[in-house]
């Protein structure tokens, strides 16, 4: 397979993207300005591909071709000139993403899918930042990559039937299910999930019943695999409010309105799994 795929931020997204492209076969180069975060993407993709060897998901064999197929560099135009998709992973801020598309517009071949990992964020608003944004589109991956099947193909609306078709056909390649969502705030999963999210917060707090008993009535009642509020621990509580907020001036729609509990847990810095406390101890 001779499809390169550049990878912009490593991160939690970044690296879980570039694994997923380096396992179906495509050259990955992963970049990053922050070299910490480089190292830490490597360290963690070669833990994950470690314990799929350990559950017989793959071979030894597949997981060290895997690990070689991903270059990781702090040299964005190295890792988008000539790659033929170019996904972007950032920080969920719109005006780093719209700095970001300028640069990688003034780089990228001109066939290339160009796509935002965004959760929330307007399409429109990051194509715009860019001399093509026909090519722009949005492909928003679930936490953990390489475990989440779903893919939202985000549609703006001027975005090329072509790319939409071969950013489609792309995820299909990754192992993962996409769907179609037209631009719109919060698209179809964040909108729905962080709903869920919040209503559960004000049942903590109101003290209708505990954190652990509000998630098993979603995992027995409903067949979720896990609750709203385990879930937006494993999100981020400060990416979960960061939507809120944003999902709550765009949409003018006080159900979005973040729970004074969220707030008061981000300021406290419990921040859920990757601080160790949230609504749960981790």
């Amino acid at each position: 397979m001779n499809t390169t795929v550049a990878v912009v931020g490593a991160g939690t997204m970044g690296h879980g993207i570039a694994q997923v492209a380096a396992v179906a076969g495509y050259t990955v180069k992963l970049t990053d300005a922050r070299s910490e975060a480089l190292d830490t993407a490597r360290t963690r993709i070669a833990d994950n591909l470690a314990g799929a060897v350990q559950r017989g998901k793959l071979s030894r064999e597949e997981a060290d071709a895997t690990l070689s197929r991903i270059t990781t560099t702090p040299d964005m135009p190295f890792s988008v000139r000539d790659a033929h998709v170019v996904i972007e992973a950032v920080m969920e801020d719109l005006a780093v993403k719209r700095e970001v598309f300028t640069g990688i517009d003034a780089i990228a071949d001109a066939d290339a899918v160009l796509a935002t990992n965004t959760s929330s964020l307007s399409i429109a608003a990051i194509a715009n930042a860019t001399t093509r944004p026909e090519r722009v589109v949005g492909m928003h991956f679930f936490n953990p990559v390489h475990i989440m099947k779903l893919v939202e193909i985000v549609v703006h609306q001027r975005a090329d039937p072509a790319c939409v078709e071969a950013a489609t056909a792309f995820a299909r390649t990754l192992g993962k299910t996409p769907i179609i969502v037209r631009d719109s705030p919060g698209f179809a999963s964040s909108r729905l999930g962080v709903l869920l999210g919040l209503e559960a917060m004000r049942m903590l707090q109101e003290g209708v019943a505990s954190a652990q008993d509000i998630d098993t009535a979603m995992e027995l009642g409903y067949g979720h695999p896990l609750g709203p509020l385990r879930v937006s621990d494993l999100v981020g509580l400060d990416v979960r409010l960061q939507i809120a907020e944003y999902l709550h001036g765009a949409l003018r729609a006080p159900r979005f309105e973040p729970p004074a509990i969220l707030r008061e847990k981000v300021a406290k810095g419990e921040l859920g799994k990757k601080s160790g406390r949230g609504f749960y101890e981790w």
